[in-house]
């Protein structure tokens, strides 16, 4: 970590892929400080190192798994003084594992997907909310999905985790509303990200296919989107966004010109 004057500072869950790899990109562009967490930390030292030497900025590291609340609490705690003045928390953070119906549905999938889309979400809100409300500023933006407004079949567990990311953003911008902190949820639609390489457990055709026959949405659309909201004026609060492919109408309602 270079020697840098902290100015604004972001700090965004599950840096080191996707969409939050992406906004990591964009905020240091646009001169933010970055708190950056991953759980791959080879793949987390080589994105910070290049966005501090391509952009001059400074990255606070956090090797970090959000399901482990122990550990998020122990992280956050540890912050150097000057870090927890933080402006913006993307919760980004999140998976979609398996694609059962529900009685056929795998019990260490159906955890994953809550441990990580909700309870994760949850502890790192947790430990960061009182700080903004300390600091008197702050914006929190949550990524949520196409599939929190929209079931789809053998989507059950993830659609419904994304559900709750819905409620709770709505419950968190009820409960900051009299500190003046922001909050935000972004639900893109189809984006080609490790998202379904994730859900297929690896199996990169089936991954592939799900992309084929129109143009998705990219990272660094919902990256985009992401400033976008961050960088409106005070008295604006943007409650929700839905961002979808021209191609795509619903959750499974896609133009494919196969």
């Amino acid at each position: 970590m270079t020697e840098n004057k902290i100015n604004k500072i972001a700090m965004i869950t599950g840096a080191t892929a996707g969409i939050g790899k992406a906004t990591a990109y964009k905020f240091a562009k646009e001169h933010y400080n970055l708190i950056l967490t991953g759980r791959r930390a080879a793949i987390l030292d080589e994105v910070s190192k290049d966005l501090e030497q391509t952009y001059g900025i400074t990255v606070y590291k956090m090797e970090l798994d959000v399901r482990d609340n122990n550990e998020v609490e122990k992280q956050i705690k540890a912050l150097p003084d000057a870090w927890e003045k933080i402006d913006v928390l993307l919760n980004n953070a999140g998976l979609a594992v398996g694609l059962n119906p529900i009685q056929d549905g795998l019990i260490e999938d159906w955890e994953r997907m809550i441990d990580t889309n909700i309870k994760g979400l949850l502890y790192v809100s947790r430990a960061i909310s009182p700080l903004m409300i300390t600091h008197a500023k702050g914006h929190i933006v949550n990524i949520g999905s196409i599939a929190g407004r929209d079931a789809y079949p053998n989507g059950n567990v993830y659609c419904g985790t994304k559900a709750a990311v819905d409620s709770i953003t709505r419950g968190m911008r009820i409960d900051l509303l009299k500190h003046g902190i922001k909050v935000t949820l972004i639900e893109p639609g189809a984006v080609e990200t490790e998202f379904s390489v994730v859900r297929f457990k690896g199996d990169q055709e089936k991954a592939d296919n799900v992309y084929k026959g129109f143009t998705p949405l990219k990272a660094e659309d919902i990256a985009d989107a992401v400033y976008y909201v961050c960088s409106l004026p005070q008295h604006i609060n943007i409650n929700d966004m839905l961002i979808m492919p021209t191609s795509q109408a619903a959750a499974t309602i896609i133009d494919k010109k196969l």
